[in-house]
Order: structure tokens, then sequence, then C-alpha cells
């Protein structure tokens, strides 16, 4: 099968194709022939920044063919979409049961590896900030693959007013069309009046500014692979909170949580309110140019790969 690697770190330009044989699923595991694979952020990163070489892992949506031991939760010939942490850039993959979820009929690969494992994320972390009906939500990253859908859910869940912050104003029209009712970029001297709720997924130098975005009492979710620095101090003056937030440590304690969370976004996505948007749907042998539009942040919506 193809599969695509990388030796060293560096820029896209250090992915390339090879040929390796079909891996075999160990128990608890399904081998999926693989139709779409959803480009992450923190994947992208580690390529360029990771002293050794890693898997490329990802959303990966497909077809099951075959089954490991004790793996009973999914059966051959069901579609399903997870993440997977092992190599996902390819044909086949192994995905661990506990991570994956069934594709509904009449749903696209594509659709699951841009609403699944990007939606749990939106909608953890704005659920992590006790949202209530007529608080404001800024969303950083507002037109990535996360924050397009977390623009759009905080709406659902009774914001009532949504500002959107980006890094390039030519994305403003595009957030707009999924509810911003405010768009601001990095660049701008002040974000406008603070808000409620922040959801932040850029951290490092922004973070600070996050802060600074988040009104008296109100709530800052970080769930960045960004990293980031807050003084302690500027919280207490401010009586402000900050929560930190990771999908997976939902998936592993609280799995009929993360269960009903998916749950939500495919039936939010079936009557039409929740839109997941693709970027680009890149065949896999060019998954360069996918790492290319993340790292220059060109990307509205998700990034995706594609497994004729």
């Amino acid at each position: 099968m193809r599969r695509i690697r990388y030796e060293h770190s560096g820029g896209p330009e250090v992915l390339f194709e090879e040929d390796v044989p079909v891996p075999t699923p160990g128990p608890g595991e399904l081998l999926v022939k693989v139709e779409a694979v959803g480009v992450t952020l923190p994947v992208v990163r580690k390529v360029r920044e990771n002293r050794e070489p890693v898997p490329l892992g990802g959303e990966v949506a497909g077809e099951v063919v075959a089954l490991g031991d004790g793996a009973d939760a999914h059966a051959v010939g069901d579609r399903v979409t997870g993440l997977c942490f092992g190599h996902g850039y390819a044909e086949y993959a192994v995905l661990n049961q506990a991570m994956a979820s069934a594709v509904p009929a009449g749903a696209t690969a594509q659709d699951a590896v841009a609403l699944v494992r990007s939606g749990v994320v939106a909608l953890g972390a704005l659920e992590s900030a006790r949202p209530e009906k007529g608080d404001s939500v800024l969303v950083t990253a507002a037109a990535s693959g996360v924050g397009h859908l977390a623009l759009q859910l905080a709406r659902l869940r009774g914001a009532s007013r949504v500002v959107a912050a980006v890094g390039d104003p030519a994305k403003a029209d595009f957030v707009r069309s999924l509810g911003a009712d405010e768009v601001v970029t990095y660049a701008d001297e002040s974000w406008g009046e603070p808000c409620d709720i922040v959801l932040d997924a850029v951290g490092g130098d922004l973070l600070p500014r996050a802060v600074r975005a988040t009104a008296p009492g109100g709530r800052l979710v970080a769930y960045s692979s960004g990293g980031g620095t807050i003084d302690a101090y500027d919280l207490l003056v401010g009586g402000k909170s900050v929560i930190g937030f990771q999908v997976a440590h939902i998936a592993r304690t609280q799995p009929a949580r993360y269960a009903a969370w998916i749950a939500e976004l495919w039936a939010l996505h079936t009557e039409g309110s929740l839109r997941p948007a693709v970027h680009a749907a890149h065949p896999l042998a060019d998954a360069a140019l996918a790492h290319a539009a993340i790292e220059d942040r060109r990307n509205r919506g998700k990034v995706v790969l594609t497994v004729p």
C-alpha cells in the first residue's frame, strides 16, 4: 500500500510516499480502508519541530476491512471515522475501536473527517466554559478546522455576540458567513469589548491577548498545542478563569460523554444547522500541499487528503 512518511524534521517538502505492507490490526483494533484523512495543525507542527520522526496520524474515515481480536464494536463493511495515532496518511490505517464511530448513511468520508474530531474539540471546549444563553463568545483561529465549527456551535448554544479572531483579514467574509457578528485580526490594537467566553486555539504570544479579551468573571478555554504563558495576576484582578481542554482525556475517561457529543454533531449536521467546510481536498500523494496550506494559514475550514 501507499503511505506518506518523513525521515527528518522540516517543512512540507520532507514528506514522501513509500510502498509498505498493509498493517494487521491488533487486539481491539480495526483495519480501515481509508477514503479521507483530516490534516491537523498538531501533526504539521510535529513534522517541523520534532527531533525524531513520528507517524503521521490524523482523522481517518473509510470502510472496516478486518478486525483484531476482541474488536466487536464494529463489523467488516461498516463505515467509520476516528483518530489514528499511528500511520494515518495511508491507503489502510489501524484504528483503536474505542476511537472509532460510525459514519451515518448518506454522509461522505470528507464530511466525517471535517466534522467529527474537529467538532468534538470545538463542542468540548465550548462546554468546558459552561456557556449560558446570552453569553458573548470570542474564537481565535476562527477560520480553522476547529474554529469554524466553534463559531457555529456558539451561536447554536445561544451566544448573544460571536467574535471571530483571524490572522488574515481576507478570511472575514468566510467567518461572517458562519455566524460571526464581528471580525478582528491578531494585529488589531483592540479586539473590541471583552467577551464572557474566549476559546483559544492559538496560544503562544497570542495567549496574553486572549486573557485581555476575556471579560471580568469570564472563562478562557485553552486547547492549543502552541503553549503560552499567563500572568496569574491578570486572572486575579479580573476574576477570570482559565480552563485547559484536551479531547483525548474525555475520550479515555468519559466515553459516554464523548459518544454523546459525536451524536449531537451528526444530528446538527443532518438537520443543516452545522456546516463543516472543506477548504481543499488533496490526493494522498500531495500531502505536502495540504501541510503547506495549514503552515501558511491559508485554510478556511478543514484540509483533507483523499484516497481513491
